[in-house]
């Protein structure tokens, strides 16, 4: 029996049972920096290939109600990329990830417990970086989610599952910070109501994105709503993208929902928690870096109307993403994890004072 490192309270010697490695197994340990899912590596060692890895992931049911749903998305929109990439004479099994079934076909498992797990091909020779070190990478990164887009294009979008439900959905996110107001559970709603009127004056703001969407003057596309650098793998010698991962938020929506999460996090000069305000700022010479990868890796398959769109998703995903830390710090921290008092407080504060500053360079 090989031992499982860091898998206390999980089926793991169940699920390797479930799957084919083509080899003898030497080790499965825990593996990245991943918060949501449960992730191992898991080496076998075949006579003829030598070493093979693999990516065992126990999915998050307390997030992805459906999990089922999330592997058909992701199996769908993998597919898809795969024709794509074959027919450019690339390498799926490099440029995508590679969905690994079980035994019996299947494209996940599900244990004696309940829970869901999915395997994927592990992909050599590549990195994930957590941080912009140099504006390349940002730009490379923006070029990747581009070109992801840009693949895309032709998928429909209709088609895909709703993962998390009104994820991106900004009049609610609205919403649902008025109802924290009135129930005001932990009583800290007089201290915050600086942070409540900045939100309040930009109540219709918040309809501008799904409005155009309802008047059809934005197309429905599929969206992969995680748009962090360490979302992509990158060639470990070039420093190219060459795949993006964590689909699990792939679902249908707005180009703008994409590119504006990848600059509220990528273009801030401070840590999304930063307590000191005076260190955080909206880099635009990082949004123009990044607008000019995007726009390349996109070709010509967005609309002029999204393009006009994109300081808007900027905005508003700054905006959305503060008013979620707001909710959850007046509610009792109980979605974001939080290592001091007023933690989810900071990061809110981080994002509405991003959104002042891109208001004024967007003017």
């Amino acid at each position: 029996m090989v031992k499982v490192l860091g898998a206390e309270g999980l089926c793991v010697e169940e699920v390797l049972q479930a799957y084919d490695w083509k080899g003898q197994i030497e080790k499965v340990c825990r593996y990245g920096a991943g918060h949501i899912n449960d992730t191992f590596e898991v080496t076998a060692q075949n006579p003829q290939e030598g070493s093979i890895d693999y990516i065992l992931q126990k999915i998050n049911k307390s997030i992805f109600k459906i999990p089922e749903q999330v592997m058909e998305n992701i199996v769908g929109v993998t597919d898809f990329l795969r024709k794509k990439i074959v027919e450019r004479g690339g390498d799926p099994e490099r440029e995508t990830l590679t969905v690994y079934k079980t035994k019996d076909g299947q494209n996940y498992y599900k244990d004696s417990q309940g829970e869901y797990w999915r395997v994927y091909l592990f992909i050599e020779d590549a990195i994930c970086l957590q941080s912009v070190e140099e504006p390349q990478q940002f730009f490379e990164s923006a070029r990747s989610f581009g070109s992801f887009m840009n693949q895309l294009g032709e998928y429909p979008a209709a088609a895909l599952h709703e993962t998390i439900p009104d994820f991106h959905n900004t009049p609610v996110r609205y919403e649902n910070l008025m109802r924290a107001v009135e129930k005001d559970a932990m009583g800290r709603v007089a201290s915050v109501e600086k942070e409540l009127e900045f939100i309040r004056q930009r109540k219709e703001d918040c309809f501008y994105l799904v409005r155009l969407l309802e008047q059809k003057e934005l197309p429905l596309r599929v969206t992969h709503n995680d748009t962090k650098l360490n979302n992509i793998m990158l060639d470990s010698k070039t420093q190219k993208g060459i795949c993006i991962i964590d689909l699990d938020t792939i679902m249908p929506g707005l180009a703008a929902y994409d590119f504006g999460d990848s600059i509220r996090f990528g273009a801030a000069t401070a840590a999304e928690d930063e307590p000191d305000l005076s260190k955080v700022h909206f880099d635009s010479s990082l949004y123009q870096t990044y607008l000019e990868g995007y726009l390349q890796g996109a070709g010509d398959v967005l609309t002029r109307q999204e393009i006009d769109s994109l300081p808007w998703g900027a905005r508003l995903m700054t905006l959305e993403c503060g008013m979620r830390f707001l909710t959850d710090y007046l509610e009792g921290d109980h979605y974001f994890k939080i290592s001091r008092p007023e933690h989810n407080l900071d990061r809110a504060r981080t994002q509405l004072k991003l959104v002042w500053e891109m208001e004024q360079y967007f003017k």
